[in-house]
């Protein structure tokens, strides 16, 4: 089982906010410890990102919905790493550890000798992780940046929203922050390919992710349009930018997505649409055809969807296997009978915090693995308190502690 894949294999976790503990709650929940690093008395800044909150009842500690996403399965250490001691304390962690992942500017942590060069030479194979805004070189390098700076950045705000001449015509930004979750994605994929090649080079290697290098990337196929067209692709609202009709209807009671992507498909539902001729005309042939003609072809079908309800619709669509799908609340999301089959709902236990609700990785949607064997995400209070290593040298700590490079 996959859950049980990186036993053995031990994290250090020098990242916060969301991209960095994206990629270590993946790796911890394939099975590898993950000792998560933060600031005695603050900790990472999304704890105090809310509401809503977890509560410990006896304490009234809080802890943020938001830091609980992300920080399954790890175990909290509390180090002053701009210190002495606390430099040493997670070097001697790291001496035995297989991978480091940080998200502090670039350069931050080679004055507390935590840089790569430091620590690879007290562990050759160590695989070290940097997550920064810009990258480790380059013009902007020294800058940080967040999530929805690369949304626009990067080129997905430009074509994101309702096009001009639209009610709210705008840039828009995503509901979630997807450069962020992708960027812990790419993370994960690059530290297991590092992690496999050990295996034949018996050392590991330094990886320096930025998040605009993956904004960048996720342009995917409006990437690839502009690429070859030399056109930058508007703001389509809801359609697609290469199938049609491939966007959300309004019928008599709601709205349903209507998901077209090839030409038998439309055939079909224009004989469930009651209009068979539809499939012949010349202007909707293909799908080609049909991309330049989409304003002929939406106003026919915005005038035909409200004439039946969603019920109606969707029954039909089932029938003649015609792709659909519909616009869930998150209530309606995790109350779906797929969605409960599946398991993606996960439920762990903590004494303090008692049942956190959290997601089940979809890696491991398959996994037979308890949810009574997962850590909750910590609470700071929780956090180990680690001593000095013997022998060093007791000295004041620095007042600074390095600033956040990326979200």
């Amino acid at each position: 089982m996959l859950d049980n894949a990186l036993a053995g294999i031990k994290v250090i976790d020098l990242s916060r906010i969301l991209a960095g503990p994206w990629c270590t709650q993946n790796l911890a929940d394939l099975g590898a410890e993950v000792i998560k690093v933060e600031q005695p008395g603050r900790g990472d800044d999304t704890r105090q990102w809310g509401p809503p909150y977890l509560e410990d009842k006896a304490t009234g500690e809080q802890l943020s919905a938001y830091f609980s996403c992300c920080n399954r399965g790890k175990v909290s250490v509390a180090v002053d790493f701009s210190s002495a001691e606390g430099a040493a304390a997670i070097r001697e962690l790291v001496r035995d550890a297989d991978v480091l992942v940080e998200n502090y500017k670039a350069g931050s942590l080679a004055k507390y000798g935590l840089d790569f060069p430091s620590l690879q030479a007290l562990n050759p194979r160590l695989v070290y992780l940097s997550i920064t805004g810009y990258g480790q070189t380059g013009p902007m390098a020294d800058k940080p940046g967040y999530d929805y700076v690369f949304q626009g950045m990067g080129g997905l705000m430009s074509y994101t929203g309702q096009p001009d001449g639209e009610p709210g015509a705008g840039p828009l930004r995503t509901g979630v922050a997807v450069i962020d979750l992708s960027t812990g994605l790419y993370a994960t994929s690059a530290l297991l390919a590092a992690l496999f090649q050990r295996h034949t080079t018996g050392r590991g290697q330094y990886i320096d992710i930025a998040l605009l290098d993956v904004a960048v990337a996720m342009n995917a196929n409006q990437g690839a349009n502009y690429l070859v067209s030399g056109k930058n692709p508007e703001r389509s609202g809801n359609a697609h930018p290469n199938c049609a009709p491939y966007e959300v209807f309004r019928c008599a009671d709601g709205h349903l997505i209507l998901a077209i992507g090839n030409d038998g498909q439309f055939r079909r539902f224009c004989a469930v649409a009651g209009h068979p001729e539809w499939a012949d005309d010349p202007r909707f042939r293909s799908n080609a055809l049909r991309i330049v003609n989409l304003p002929a072809l939406r106003g026919l079908l915005q005038e035909a969807f409200p004439t039946r309800t969603r019920r109606a619709w969707t029954d039909a669509f089932d029938q003649a296997n015609v792709p659909w799908g519909p616009i869930h609340s998150l209530q309606e999301v995790f109350a779906h009978p797929q969605v409960k089959h599946r398991r993606l709902l996960q439920v762990v236990h903590d004494p303090r915090l008692g049942e956190v609700p959290t997601v089940r990785n979809p890696m491991l949607s398959g996994s037979g693995r308890n949810p009574s064997s997962v850590l909750a995400p910590p609470l700071l209070s929780g956090a180990l308190h680690l001593p000095p290593p013997a022998g060093l040298e007791q000295s004041a700590p620095a007042t600074r502690h390095p600033s956040t490079s990326s979200s």
